[in-house]
């Protein structure tokens, strides 16, 4: 792409990577002649556009199976997981994608394992017992006293220094820009420490925490679920809390775990990423665990568990249910061979757009609700560096977060490394935020590798001069429905507890679930699936043993 179109896809990538003023000062410049090698990847956008086509017409008899899981994301792979533990083994898995993971996939170069998406958990109490026991078979565990408490391993904990802060030409540690705050800023910032805390000791007549995660272990009183009706900023406008640094810290949060800005998420929400990681008030909020690789050796570790019962290349076009069972149609990716399952049971693991053009019934009379569904575009970048780059100011941390740049910044997949090399890979965020995702997924595609490079650099190169200098490959992924938009009046609005109701003996596992893009969410609805199939009878390993 040259000319008018590469200048205006350029402007509107610069203003939604650095914003406004230094977008301004960027396009001024010619766009960097620098390639870099490389690749520009993401989801197979053509074959799941053939879903819209519903092709072929006709199907082979189909093979009888237990269930049949569909998704390979944390949610499908976690129902494969909870039904092995059950001690029941006739399932498929069947993924549309080369690869499972979803979100939370990753990939490794010669240096290191990196994320392709989610990289890190923040380390669940012990009641969540099913992610404990997951964890612990992942080696995050060190020790599990008689009261149930978690002593975690060193090595997954995430190391110091975690965060740090690009403003003004400098790092400074920590997220907040706590560095020449006035007496006010700072009274706010204690007002709203002090209100999660008091939201993270709230229960319900039931005993339930107000806000728990995953957030089934928590609340639905009214009391508490009223805050989804206004969103974040309405929230702090009436408390008072006007404070540009407490504002950015709070809204930054929102676009790191909902790609949402302040004004867009829901009150509910934005409380929820700080009280439900509150243990009690006055305590430290859970710690971080995190790999190289980011989620990705969680995804790896249920892999090998689920085994050859997983198939990627496999485009699911129906899910038929019937009173003989549930039919699923399938296409073989690689042949265009047509295949089928009769399964007495099926979890749809599948984000709500997806599942609506599966599901016959639904598609035969789509529920309004699944309007409801929205979902931000994210692109995340690789960067693999010869040596990381200088610093001015506070040293290069796990999270390194820019103040002017609608950017997540970059995480160091080396930084958990006992062993570093000079060499590293930066994985670099952002989400594609704004009240249209629509107009934003047009820009995600539209753009080709070398405008996001050309983004990448002028994005990173203000706190690194020199980084064009290290840089050795840039691979750019593209999520175009990466996550879940917990908007203003969304989770509790109804869409997402209509969304977990079975249809037959078609069940449903995905964070859409709950509204939030959270793999806490992902894992319970999965291994809740997976009880649901127990439940309705499969309490034993294979058919034969039924």
């Amino acid at each position: 792409m040259s000319g008018p179109a590469w200048r205006s896809t350029r402007r509107e990538l610069l203003q939604a990577v650095l914003g406004l003023p230094l977008a301004a000062l960027a396009c001024r410049r010619a766009p960097s002649p620098r390639t870099f090698p490389g690749a520009l990847l993401g989801s197979d956008v053509a074959a799941g556009h053939r879903l819209l086509q519903r092709l072929p017409d006709r199907f082979p008899e189909p093979k009888k199976i237990g269930t049949v899981i569909i998704g390979g994301g944390i949610a499908g792979l976690s129902a494969g997981w909870g039904l092995l533990r059950a001690g029941y083994d006739d399932f498929v898995l069947l993924e549309l994608e080369p690869r499972l993971g979803g979100t939370s996939a990753s990939g490794r170069s010669e240096v290191t394992a990196f994320p392709w998406g989610a990289h890190y958990v923040c380390a669940p109490p012990p009641e969540n017992r099913s992610l404990v026991a997951l964890l612990d078979e992942v080696g995050a565990v060190e020790k599990i006293g008689v009261d149930g408490k978690v002593t975690w391993a060193e090595e997954v904990l995430c190391q110091a220094p975690q965060e740090r802060l690009f403003r003004r030409g400098r790092w400074m540690s920590g997220l907040y820009l706590g560095e020449g705050a006035s007496q006010e800023d700072l009274r706010q910032l204690g007002a709203f420490d002090k209100a999660m805390n008091v939201w993270a000791g709230r229960r319900d007549r039931r005993g339930r925490r107000a806000f728990a995660l995953p957030m089934a272990h928590g609340s639905d009183d009214p009391e508490f679920t009223a805050l989804d009706r206004i969103s974040m900023a309405a929230y702090m406008d009436a408390q008072g809390w006007r404070s540009e640094r407490l504002r950015w810290w709070v809204d930054y949060a929102c676009r790191d775990d909902y790609g949402l800005r302040l004004e867009e998420t829901s009150a509910w929400a934005g409380i929820f990423y700080y009280a439900s990681r509150i243990p009690a008030p006055g305590e430290k909020p859970e710690e971080f665990l995190t790999w190289p690789e980011g989620n990705g050796r969680i995804v790896n570790h249920l892999q090998k568990a689920v085994g050859l019962r997983a198939r990627t290349g496999a485009l699911v076009m129906d899910v038929i249910p019937g009173d003989r069972g549930v039919e699923v149609r399938l296409v073989d990716v690689a042949t265009g061979a047509p295949e089928a399952y009769l399964a007495e049971h099926v979890v749809c693991a599948t984000p709500a757009f997806v599942t609506r053009r599966l599901l016959a019934p639904w598609r035969a009379a789509r529920p309004a609700w699944t309007d409801a569904f929205r979902y931000t575009p994210w692109v995340v970048a690789n960067l693999g560096l010869r040596r990381a780059p200088g610093s001015r100011g506070y040293p290069l941390a796990w999270d390194n977060v820019l103040y002017d740049s609608a950017s997540l910044g970059y995480v160091d997949a080396t930084h958990q490394l006992a062993a570093k090399s000079e060499r590293t890979v930066w994985t670099w965020y952002l989400p594609l935020c704004g009240p249209d995702p629509l107009a934003a997924r047009r820009l995600l595609y539209l753009a080709d590798r070398q405008h996001w490079c050309d983004a990448i650099l002028s994005d990173l190169g203000r706190p690194h001069p020199e980084l064009a200098e290290v840089i050795e490959s840039i691979d750019v992924w593209r999520w175009g429905h990466a996550m879940v938009r917990p908007e203003t009046g969304f989770v509790w609005g109804g869409a997402p507890q209509a969304a977990r109701r079975a249809v037959g003996r078609v069940h449903f596992a995905h964070t859409d679930l709950s509204g939030l893009a959270l793999i806490e969410e992902a894992h319970f609805h999965g291994v809740r699936a997976a009880e649901r199939v127990v439940e309705g009878g499969l309490l034993g390993g294979g058919r034969d043993q039924r």
